[in-house]
């Protein structure tokens, strides 16, 4: 009888103790996906952008890891690359860029966005520009056109287009996100 208690006791106790692990790594979750909330709504209003879109982008590209480095050198947030920061720090006048001041959440949003806003506007003839501009985001502008030349201005032929599978992934991924579903 006291070896059920103890087994009953032990297991309560594990439990427990299992509980408020899950609901600490559930407040630690939390804490990383919102603690830039009002950095993300400030820059995206700033560059015109839907704030709910540029979280959706950031969850995709780090799952708000501002530290994350990507495969090819990518960093921060919005996995922004080496290249695309120097042409923010051109378009801005910005002679002290350095590839670290990608690890500043303020700075890797503001390229991100800046980027982002300007992909979109780069396919703003479009019916629909937002996957062609995601297109461009992760994969290149020149890959996007290519992509796109025999698309007809239907997304949904650009989207069979795309020969890289982890890019139509990403796209359907942030849209889903975003819009909750992949295309209009």
């Amino acid at each position: 009888m006291a070896d059920t208690r103890l087994i009953l006791k032990t297991g309560y106790w594990l439990i427990a103790a299992l509980v408020l692990l899950v609901a600490l790594a559930v407040a630690l979750l939390l804490h990383r996906v919102h603690q830039h909330d009002r950095l993300i709504v400030r820059v995206a209003r700033e560059a015109q952008l839907d704030p709910r879109l540029l979280s959706a982008v950031i969850w995709v590209e780090s799952k708000f890891d501002a530290g994350a480095v990507g495969g090819v050198g990518e960093i921060g947030l919005m996995q922004i690359t080496e290249t695309v920061g120097k042409e923010w720090a051109e378009a801005h006048a910005i002679n002290d860029f350095s590839l670290h001041d990608l690890f500043s959440p303020e700075t890797n949003i503001r390229v991100g966005s800046w980027y982002l806003a300007k992909a979109i506007k780069d396919w703003s003839t479009r019916p629909d520009p937002l996957p062609y501009a995601l297109a461009q985001y992760n994969a290149g502008r020149s890959n996007a056109l290519r992509w796109s030349r025999q698309d007809g201005n239907e997304t949904r032929v650009f989207l069979e287009q795309i020969t890289y599978p982890t890019t139509r992934k990403y796209i359907e991924n942030i849209l889903k996100r975003y819009r909750g579903r992949v295309v209009l």
